[in-house]
C-alpha cells in the first residue's frame, strides 16, 4: 500500500463542487506540482489556489491530511474544483500522469481498514449510510459506523479470552487443583454470553426492517375500502378506487415513511371465491404477500370472522363516517381523516417496534457470525456440564472467539474483505 491512489470523491454529474481526493505516500508531492501554493502546506488547512491540470487552469481549493491522522490512516490531499464531469476528469488525470493510480472501488475505506482507523463493520456501517433510503437506515448505518456492534463483539470476545486463559491454566497447572473453581466461572461466563448472543441475534430481524423496510399488506373482502386507505396513507391517489368488486386483481404498492422507517405498503386483491380466472390469480397473490408480510393490515367488516396467519396484525374498522366500527383495533375514515393518526402509530408500533441506540445485524454475514459464536458457546456450556475435558470446551471457545472476530474484521477470510469493499464507489 506504498502507491498512491487517486479517485473523483464526489458523484458524477454537474455540481457546485467536486473532489478529487488521493492517498498515500508521495500525495502531497503530486500536489504541490500541481497548486499554485509554493510555501509549506499545513495539514488540515484549506488553501485556496489555481490547480494546474496541464491542458486547463482551474481556481479551486486544496486541504492536506498527515498521516496517520487522516481518514486511511496515510497521507491524503484532497484538490475542491468546480464541479462539472470535465473538470473533475482533468484533475484526477494530471494526478495520475504524475504517479499516482486510479483506486479500486472501496480501496480508500478498504486501506483505513487495514491501517486500524476502522473495523470491518464499521465499514459496512458507512457502506450503509451512503445507500440509505430512509433515516432509520441513516441512523442505523451510523451506529455500526460508530463501532457499536464491534464494541459489543470485543467485550465478548473478551470474556471468551479470559476463559481460556484460566482453562491453559488448568491444563498447564493440574497440581494446583483449580479445575472445580474454574468450571463454575466458566459455566456462569459462558452462560451470560450465551445469553449476550441471543439477545444480539434477536436484533438481525429489526435490522433487515430498518435496511429494507416494513413489509404491510393491505388486505379484507372486495369494497372494504383497501385501496381508499392505500390512497389516503400514501396521500396521493396511486390505487384505482371503484365500487365494482374485484377492481384490484394484481398488487398496487407504495412507500411512506414513519419516524425515520420506511413502510412498504401493498394494496391487494379482495378475498372471496371467484369464478374469474385472473381474480383467482390476483387472490393467490394477494395470499402469497399476506403470507410474506412483517404486518398485516386487515379491513375487517363488523361481525366477519378472520383467520390470518401469525403475523402480527392490525384490524381496521374502514368506513367509519357511515357508521361505528365494532371489534377492530381502530376505526378510520378516509373521508374525514379520523383515526388515521392512530393508524400510523399502530403501524410503526406493531410493524417495527422501538428504535435501539444499540448495535443492529444488519448484515446477514453478522447474523451468521452471531449465531456460529452462540453455537460454539452453547455446545462448550454443554461440555462444562457434563464435566468433560476441559481440552474439549477451550475448543468450542476458541470458535466462537474466531466466529465474533468475524464482525469487526479480526479474523476475516480476504476474500470475506474483498467482497465487502467490491460493494463500495470507487471514491470511497
Amino acid at each position: 500500500m506504498n502507491d498512491v491512489i487517486s479517485a473523483v470523491a464526489t458523484a458524477q454529474g454537474r455540481g457546485g463542487v467536486a473532489i478529487v481526493r488521493m492517498s498515500g505516500a508521495g500525495a502531497l508531492e503530486i500536489a504541490k506540482r500541481m497548486f499554485s501554493r509554493r510555501e509549506e502546506f499545513a495539514p488540515n488547512v484549506l488553501y485556496p489556489g489555481y490547480i494546474d491540470c496541464e491542458t486547463f487552469t482551474d481556481y479551486g481549493m486544496c486541504v492536506y491530511f498527515r498521516a496517520p491522522r487522516s481518514f486511511t490512516g496515510e497521507d491524503v490531499v484532497e484538490f475542491h474544483c468546480h464541479g462539472g464531469v470535465r473538470i473533475a476528469r482533468g484533475v484526477l488525470s494530471r494526478t495520475i500522469a504524475l504517479g499516482a493510480r486510479l483506486a479500486d472501488r472501496g480501496e480508500f475505506t478498504k486501506r483505513a481498514f487495514l491501517n486500524g482507523k476502522l473495523s470491518l463493520s464499521a465499514a459496512e456501517g458507512m457502506a450503509e449510510m451512503i445507500n440509505a433510503e430512509s433515516e432509520a437506515q441513516v441512523r442505523a448505518g451510523f451506529l455500526l459506523y460508530g463501532e457499536k456492534l464491534t464494541a459489543e463483539g470485543k467485550r465478548l470476545q473478551a470474556i471468551l479470552k479470559e476463559l481460556l486463559a484460566a482453562i491453559d491454566a488448568d491444563i498447564d497447572y493440574p497440581e494446583e487443583d483449580l479445575t472445580a473453581d474454574t468450571r463454575a466461572e466458566t459455566e456462569r461466563k459462558l452462560a451470560a454470553v450465551e445469553e449476550s448472543l441471543s439477545a444480539l441475534g434477536k436484533k438481525y430481524r429489526a435490522g433487515e426492517k430498518v435496511r429494507a423496510g416494513v413489509n404491510v399488506a393491505i388486505c379484507g373482502k372486495p369494497n372494504a375500502g383497501k385501496s381508499s386507505l392505500l390512497n389516503a396513507l400514501l396521500g396521493y391517489d396511486k390505487a384505482i378506487v371503484s365500487p365494482v368488486a374485484g377492481t384490484t386483481r394484481d398488487a398496487v404498492e407504495g412507500t411512506i415513511e414513519l419516524n425515520g422507517v420506511l413502510f412498504l405498503l401493498v394494496d391487494t386483491a379482495g378475498l372471496r371465491e371467484s369464478d374469474d380466472a385472473i381474480e383467482r390469480e390476483g387472490i393467490r397473490r394477494a395470499e402469497r404477500m399476506i403470507a410474506a408480510a412483517d404486518l398485516i393490515v386487515y379491513l375487517r367488516e363488523d361481525g366477519e370472522e378472520i383467520a390470518l396467519p401469525d403475523v402480527p396484525t392490525i384490524v381496521v374498522g374502514s368506513k367509519s363516517d357511515l357508521g361505528r366500527r365494532k371489534d377492530c383495533d381502530v376505526a378510520v375514515s378516509v373521508v374525514t381523516g379520523e383515526g388515521m393518526d392512530d393508524l400510523r402509530r399502530l403501524l410503526y408500533e406493531r410493524g417495527f417496534g422501538e428504535e435501539s441506540d444499540g448495535a443492529y445485524l444488519m448484515e446477514e454475514r453478522h447474523y451468521r457470525a452471531v449465531l456460529r459464536a452462540r453455537e460454539s458457546v452453547g455446545r462448550a456450556l454443554a461440555s462444562v456440564k457434563n464435566l468433560e475435558p476441559a481440552e474439549l470446551y477451550a475448543t468450542e471457545i476458541k470458535r466462537a472467539w474466531d466466529a465474533l472476530g468475524e464482525i469487526s474484521g479480526e479474523t476475516a477470510t480476504e476474500a470475506i474483505v474483498g467482497e465487502i469493499f467490491s460493494k463500495f464507489c470507487v471514491g470511497k
